[in-house]
């Protein structure tokens, strides 16, 4: 794992059980691994060192991870490292909101050790910074992950939470298709909004709100796969 050596990662979670589980396998596989066992430690970690890589547990003593998270995307020595919220909780409007609010990714617990391992290596693998960018630009759209606002040239476009969320996934990974999984696990998995065919009337809505600011179509379907957002 010799492109791990060289990376680090700060696990802020208050059970030894599973810090301790975590910090092995990490270890295992090259990571440096710090620690923090409470929201207030974790941000003074922060102060002195910078992780590649956060995973972050949300119960949390004193500060809970909800709290930190916004810190941590706000504060200049830690803005741009990927959070993977790592947590019990399956609430799928929270879920929602910690993604939309900056995280990376979300892992329930219990999770399979060689899922979140993969996990935590896509994300390693983004250039610096891509995974929290706060503005995201793409054929003349403007989407503002700290405003949510969205615009093309002078005029705002409101989109729905969902459209939103769509949008925010396709812009960030403007050159790949985005597979119809990964849409429907990162918009509310387990609610009635995400069956495949609400996804598509979702997409058609999105698309119909940038075709009427500007006429033209912005994101094109993958047949079979997915969406991307078509090129110039």
């Amino acid at each position: 794992m010799g492109n791990a050596q060289a990376k680090n990662i700060l696990i802020i979670d208050d059970d030894m059980h599973i810090g301790n589980m975590l910090e092995e396998a990490l270890a295992r596989e090259g990571y440096g691994v710090s620690r923090a066992y409470s929201g207030t430690e974790a941000l003074l970690v922060l102060d002195g060192a910078r992780p590649d890589l956060i995973l972050l547990d949300l119960m949390l003593p004193g500060l809970d991870g909800e709290e930190v998270l916004p810190r941590i995307m706000e504060e200049e020595r830690s803005r741009g490292i990927p959070v993977i919220v790592v947590s019990a909780k399956v609430d799928i409007d929270k879920k929602a909101e910690l993604l939309l609010g900056g995280a990376a990714d979300y892992v329930t617990k219990p999770f399979a050790m060689k899922e979140l391992l993969a996990r935590i290596s896509v994300q390693l693998r983004r250039p610096s910074g891509a995974a929290v960018a706060p503005v995201l630009e793409f054929g003349g759209i403007t989407l503002n992950t700290d405003t949510h606002m969205v615009s093309l040239g002078s005029a705002e476009v409101r989109l729905t939470r969902t459209e939103y969320a769509i949008l925010k996934l396709l812009m960030g990974n403007p050159s790949q298709v985005v597979t119809k999984s990964l849409l429907l696990e990162r918009i509310s998995r387990d609610t009635p909004d995400c069956t495949d065919s609400s996804l598509k009337m979702h997409v058609s809505n999105l698309r119909k709100k940038l075709r009427e600011a500007t006429g033209k179509d912005y994101i094109e379907a993958v047949w079979g796969i997915g969406f991307k957002m078509r090129g110039e």
